[in-house]
């Protein structure tokens, strides 16, 4: 028998390990998948001709297809798709139902897809009475239970856009027997435009995704709430894709009717999109003016469900996603709180997901079948007891975070009042509206998921913030509903639009806001300058702040989802009382042992730790430190930077930058200076070579990079505030804390004095340039790299930026200065690197360098008899006079050759050496010198 050799090197032994690990976690998966893999179910495809308008003649198509399952009759589920997709992006939910045992009617919505018509919202008159038209439909399917006459058995759910045509159509058509509507609203106007201040980043979403909509589109934007695959949570309540697949057995399209249908009517002009003019219109206003006018309050009420849940008498199960920013919780809870005062039975799911954070996973799509099927056949228990929700942890297991379930007896919350600090705080409305507050970007908020504030999305800048704290919990405090508040106002403008978070503040002071909620407030002034009270309700969050933790309430006057005024106004806000949270005890619920997902789990995190333990090592090569080098701030070793064409930026560059050196790097334009210095900062990567820094080499995101204050990307500042506050928000960014700042340090170095309180608006070119000089010094970083310090300035202000870089060097740190002006090079530097198309041509001390050309330099008592006595010698050029001196190129004559030539021409010879101009060597070494 042969012998099969083994890996001898411990290097090797790992890298094995991890290829059998990767092989065995990939098979695991595959088991997993293949054993959920279902045979397709029988479709058929119909093209059903609708009304195009009440009493209307003419005709809309509807694409739709029936999903028929192995024995029937059965009930039927009415399927309505998100905004922005069409019948395809429900097709595996579709499968799912169909093989529990239901008859379902996916299609897509007119305006959408291969259906023809134009969008209206979930109108009565359109969409509304189509929905009503297709259960006319099951109810001539033989497939389907019928309950009498013209009247199926019928459940209709879907998502968000769905999930709201499933309310309407309820309240709308006697004959729905039970509705579960998922991630949907209950009035477009409190949505779009929440207490009268427009949504103007979602409705720019949600617009264009139907102004941009063509026939034959499938998919669909998966931030608006359809089916299709989108990156989120896959989580006890959240996740993206479904059981089921393949292709579908078709049986036949009813009545004959072709499988699609073109669309026959034209769009809306304009730029709508197959929107109605009626529509487009209501969004134009909101774009152009910001607020919402009775007729657009009224056309949104009517489009709304709550304009019929008074109606809905039927079982109604709302499934409503908690990291939400456009429908929120508040959303659920009054469509709750209307089909329950109607006399509907109404339960709730708060799940951890939503437009911002992911589908229903396919546990929860099928706790919602098995509802469907309680509800409409009355067989077996209820599944969904008492009220179930959420609760999201922060830690996080391969980029998923931790979720539990509690039970709780009902949704009626049990108040807690918490004690907030904070006296009253003049917050400031910037000229313009700008720069405003950043709390999230629709349908991407799922990336911050619970990272810190501060980091991906969110900053409240500094004078348009008023914040409340309390003090730090003794306990955890599971908030879950919309915690509530009361505000005394008072301002200078006749109203004031405000923006109230709700902040969940570490132990280290950092930031999180839940789900990324914000609640506008409008709220109108008395004239005078009197003050106001306003009650406020926050967004519905669920999060456990943790023992330790503090509570924040933050109030700002922007925030760049929104539409904020314009004019500069200044407000004056405190808090009155307490701040109210609202809990809802419960026991925490199991969810049993889904054996193939533990096993996938864990075939996903086997090939996690192979994939982290080769990165482990190529990170120990990559980011290991040498330790020779420790204490150099820096050395560049055979660096190269290429692009694709062919262009190489930077070749073979290698020096060195020894403690305590200004460091000069000179080059023409496209010398490569730029380039260097940025893949220094770890902002792009070279293609070859590698840097240190203190022995660390350098890559993107690089720990050491904290050791480095740069000036290279140009400055940023805000010109409304001080340069002072402006220096703080920088800092407070990097997350570090602000005694290690070292503030004071860096503005004496730079050299502002009381101008740093001023306005930056007020500021020269020059005391610019000092600012971005002392932001880079902040912290008082061991190397500062600054790209041009000196572009704009006028000599006074070069000579001051040359005194701030001379004493910041004598504190013993180390500076790289890239420039082009090189008398300025010359006396401020100790040393020097020349660059030309991307090559090193010279380093080493400025002294050497400049007196490494031909020239010479003699002092003398007769300038003009010296230098016509230099010009009779053959070669001698560049012979010119500077007061007593008399400066010549050589062109290779010994320099005591020519001090003896003028000698004997009478000339006295004071002095004679090398000619000491950097300029003179720069040109010589770049061979510009003509």
């Amino acid at each position: 028998m042969p012998r099969i050799p083994l890996p001898h090197t411990r290097r090797a032994r790992v890298l094995t390990l991890a290829a059998v690990v990767v092989v065995l976690a990939a098979a695991g998966l595959f088991w997993v998948s293949s054993g959920r893999q279902s045979a397709p179910v029988a479709t058929q495809d119909a093209v059903l001709d609708v009304p195009a308008a009440p009493g209307s003649a003419a005709r809309v198509h509807l694409d739709t297809t029936l999903y028929l399952p192995s024995r029937t009759p059965a009930p039927a589920i009415l399927l309505a798709h998100g905004f922005g997709a069409d019948k395809t992006s429900v097709a595996d939910q579709a499968q799912e139902l169909t093989r529990s045992g239901f008859v379902v009617l996916t299609y897509s919505a007119r305006g959408f897809g291969h259906s023809s018509g134009q969008i209206s919202l979930n109108d009565p008159d359109f969409e509304v009475a189509d929905a009503s038209r297709l259960i006319d439909y099951l109810g001539t399917r033989p497939e389907v239970r019928q309950d009498g006459p013209d009247d199926p058995r019928v459940g209709v759910t879907g998502a968000s856009y769905g999930g709201a045509l499933a309310l309407m159509v309820a309240g709308a058509d006697r004959r729905v027997d039970a509705i579960a509507p998922v991630i949907t609203y209950n009035d477009l106007a409190q949505s779009l435009v929440p207490n009268g201040v427009f949504k103007r980043n979602w409705a720019a979403l949600l617009f264009s995704a139907g102004a941009s909509v063509s026939a034959g589109s499938s998919g669909g934007n998966p931030a608006l709430g359809n089916d299709a695959p989108e990156p989120g949570q896959e989580t006890t309540g959240s996740g993206s894709g479904g059981a089921g697949g393949g292709g579908s057995s078709t049986a036949g399209a009813a009545a004959g009717a072709p499988a699609q249908a073109p669309p026959d009517q034209p769009a809306a002009g304009g730029g709508c999109g197959r929107f109605t003019a009626e529509i487009c219109q209501a969004y134009v206003e909101l774009a152009t003016t910001g607020a919402a006018s009775p007729r657009t309050l009224a056309l949104l009420h009517r489009l709304s469900p709550d304009s019929v849940t008074g109606n809905i008498k039927v079982p109604t199960l709302l499934v409503q996603g908690e990291n939400d920013t456009l429908f929120g919780l508040d959303q659920a809870e009054a469509n709750a709180r209307q089909i329950s005062a109607a006399g509907g039975r109404v339960q709730q799911i708060w799940y951890a997901g939503g437009h911002d954070g992911g589908k229903p996973g396919p546990q929860l799509r099928g706790k919602i079948g098995d509802w469907l099927r309680y509800q409409l056949t009355a067989e077996g228990t209820d599944p969904v007891s008492g009220f179930p929700y959420d609760v999201q942890g922060t830690l996080r297991a391969s980029g998923t975070p931790s979720v539990r379930v509690v039970e709780a007896s009902d949704a009626t919350p049990k108040p807690e009042s918490l004690l907030l600090a904070g006296n009253e705080q003049t917050i400031m409305n910037p000229p313009g509206g700008v720069p405003a507050a950043v709390s999230g970007l629709p349908g991407l908020n799922w990336l911050a998921g619970s990272s810190r504030v501060t980091g991906l999305f969110g900053v409240d800048p500094p004078g348009q913030t008023a914040r409340f704290t309390s003090a730090p919990l003794g306990s955890q405090v599971l908030v879950a509903g919309a915690p509530s508040l009361r505000l005394r106002v008072s301002g200078s403008a006749p109203e004031a639009v405000l923006f109230v978070k709700f902040y969940d503040v570490s132990p280290d002071r950092n930031l999180s806001l839940p789900a990324n909620q914000v609640m506008p407030v409008r709220v109108a002034l008395p004239p005078g300058g009197g003050a106001v009270e306003v009650p406020v309700t926050l967004a519905g969050i669920v999060r456990p702040v943790e023992s330790g933790h503090m509570v924040q309430i933050a109030v700002t006057t922007t925030d760049q989802g929104y539409a904020t005024p314009t004019a500069p106004a200044s407000y004056r806000v405190s808090l009155v009382g307490d701040l109210t949270v609202p809990t809802m005890p419960g026991h925490a619920v199991g969810n049993g042992w889904p054996v193939g997902d533990l096993l996938g789990i864990a075939g996903f995190l086997a090939a996690a730790l192979a994939v982290a333990v080769a990165g482990g090592i190529r990170r120990r090569r990559a980011h290991g430190v040498d330790p020779a080098l420790t204490e150099v701030p820096l050395v560049i070793d055979g660096l190269t930077k290429a692009y694709p064409g062919g262009l190489t930026a930077v070749k073979q560059l290698s020096f060195r930058v020894e403690p305590g050196q200004v460091l000069g790097l000179l080059g023409p334009n496209g010398a490569g200076k730029t380039t260097t210095l940025r893949m220094l900062m770890g902002l792009i990567t070279p293609t070859a070579g590698e840097i240190r820094v203190f022995g660390h080499r350098v890559r993107p995101g690089a720990p050491v990079l904290s050791r480095i204050g740069s000036f290279v990307e140009g400055s940023g500042f805000l010109p409304h505030l001080s340069g002072e506050t402006n220096l703080l928000m920088y800092w407070e960014a990097t997350g570090r804390p602000r005694e290690k700042a070292r503030l004071a340090e860096a503005l004496e170095i730079a050299g502002l004095g009381d101008a740093i309180h001023r306005k930056v608006r007020t500021y020269s070119q020059g005391m610019r340039q000092r600012l971005a000089i002392a932001q880079a010094m902040l912290g008082l970083p061991e190397l500062l790299v600054l790209d041009e310090p000196t572009n704009g300035l006028d000599p006074p202000q070069i000579h001051q930026m040359r005194e701030v870089l001379r004493r910041y060097a004598a504190t013993g740190r180390t500076v790289l200065v890239s420039s082009h002006l090189l008398a300025e090079v010359e006396q401020t530097c100790t040393h020097v690197v020349v660059m030309h198309r991307g090559a090193l041509v010279a380093a080493g001390e400025v002294a050497d360098i400049a007196a490494a050309g031909g020239e010479a330099t003699f002092r003398v008592d007769s300038p003009g008899t010296a230098a016509d006595t230099l010009r009779t010698f053959t070669g001698v050029s560049n012979v010119d006079i500077e007061g007593p001196l008399v400066h010549a190129d050589l062109d290779g004559m010994p320099r005591a050759d020519a001090v003896a030539a003028l000698v004997r021409a009478g000339v006295a010879v004071e002095q004679a050496g090398p000619r000491r101009r950097l300029e003179d060597a720069f040109l010589r070494l770049v061979g510009e010198d003509g």
